[in-house]
């Protein structure tokens, strides 16, 4: 995959719960990070007291957040709808070239910021609440 755009990685949501998903609107700076959690089974026997893990076990997490500032009416309400509800909803991450993660997301954390020079603006984490896919793009 060849260097790409900032600006290109897009967050939807499915608002509705529709299987119709609004961009994002207004968002300047995306992270992602995938956490795949250990399960340690060192003992006492442990082989040159070396730690070891239970492969395939631990919890396996994807976080979102970003930062940005408000542009569009229906995704900004979206986004504190859901905030505040604490429900869970179905989000896509899409690397254009790349591919499109997709699964289910709650919103735990929703901050605005207003500084009197400048633009109302907001961060926001989405943390996964469910099996996340990946679909390759094969354009």
């Amino acid at each position: 995959m060849a260097a790409q755009k900032g600006r290109d990685l897009l967050l939807r949501i499915d608002a509705e719960n529709n299987q119709t998903f609004i961009t994002i609107a207004g968002i300047r700076t995306r992270k992602m990070r995938f956490n795949s959690g250990v399960i340690e089974t060192t003992d006492s026997q442990s082989e040159g007291q070396w730690r070891e893990l239970l492969s395939g076990g631990g919890i396996k997490t994807l976080t979102i957040s970003g930062e940005g500032i408000f542009k569009d009416a229906q995704s900004d309400t979206a986004l504190r709808v859901f905030a505040f509800s604490g429900e869970s909803v179905s989000c896509q991450i899409d690397f254009p070239d790349f591919g499109v993660f997709e699964g289910l997301f709650q919103i735990p954390q929703l901050d605005y910021t207003g500084l009197f020079n400048r633009e109302i603006s907001f961060d926001i984490t989405l943390e996964s609440a469910g099996e996340i896919t990946f679909t390759e793009d094969v354009s």
